[in-house]
């Protein structure tokens, strides 16, 4: 999934989450430094997330991106307070995405670096995006 078709993805789903007063890409707040992203608005404050994408071992930027569909990596809905990315991996994992196979907390995993906020979100077919926090 590219950063744009994810875009696609994730906005109705956090606007939708647990707490979310507001939701807007990044470019509808204004923001144009970056140019893929979202801007959530929960109980704690605004928080920013940019996107970035990996294309699949052998894809190209020119060609559609082919959507592989398997088991889907589930969890369930974060509660309206969780930590920011708990939440956003949270509202992830719900969604139960057929093209999604893992998403990762960086602040979680074993080489975690104090203050690296974000997630990794790995699909079937070998395509990755990153989400880290602004």
């Amino acid at each position: 999934m590219r950063p744009e078709q994810f875009l696609d993805f994730i906005v109705p789903l956090a606007q939708g989450g647990p707490g979310a007063v507001r939701v807007q890409t990044l470019a509808d707040s204004g923001d144009t430094q970056h140019p893929f992203g979202i801007a959530v608005t929960r109980g704690g404050g605004e928080e920013r997330w940019q996107v970035i994408g990996q294309l699949a071992p052998g894809e190209k930027h020119d060609t559609p991106t082919a959507a592989v569909t398997a088991d889907p990596a589930t969890g369930p809905l974060p509660a309206a307070d969780a930590p920011s990315e708990e939440w956003l991996a949270g509202i992830i994992l719900a969604a139960a995405s057929p093209e999604i196979s893992a998403v990762t907390r960086w602040s979680t995993r074993e080489d975690a670096r104090p203050g690296h906020i974000g997630l990794t979100v790995d699909y079937h077919n070998g395509a990755r995006t990153f989400i880290r926090a602004l």
